[in-house]
Formats: C-alpha cells, sequence, structure tokens
C-alpha cells in the first residue's frame, strides 16, 4: 500500500490517466472542477476528482483525472 502511495506522486507514470492540478480559491475550483467534468464526461472518461485538500486562504489544491483516450 504505502508503494502505491509513493506511486501516486511520480510524474511520468502510465496508467491511462492524464492528470491535472490546480490550486485557485475555492469558488473558482469548483467551476474549473465543473468545467473538466462538463468537457471530459465520467461515462466516456471516467474523469474525477481524483484528490483534493484545503489550503490557508480558502484555497483548495486539486488533481483531475481522465482516460488519455480523450486525447
Amino acid at each position: 500500500m504505502a508503494e502505491q502511495r509513493a506511486g501516486r506522486k511520480l510524474a511520468g507514470r502510465d496508467d491511462g490517466y492524464v492528470r491535472e492540478t490546480f490550486t485557485q480559491p475555492r469558488e473558482k475550483a469548483r467551476q474549473t472542477a465543473r468545467a473538466f467534468l462538463d468537457e471530459y464526461p465520467k461515462q466516456a472518461y471516467m474523469s474525477e476528482v481524483e484528490t483534493w485538500r484545503e489550503l490557508p486562504g480558502d484555497e483548495i489544491e486539486f488533481t483531475m483525472r481522465r482516460l488519455k483516450s480523450a486525447d
């Protein structure tokens, strides 16, 4: 399990997903996530918010993922 967690942080892994990480104010983060999911629907691209966390100053850091087949 620890290897899996460590693997999540490795850039360049090829598991079939494209990931994008954002750091934005809360409301902008909601808009960005909604736009991403509208562009890449879960049913077709298995899109999701993979991780997120709250930062000081009401900022949200989050990673969106989708299948590469969307490229």
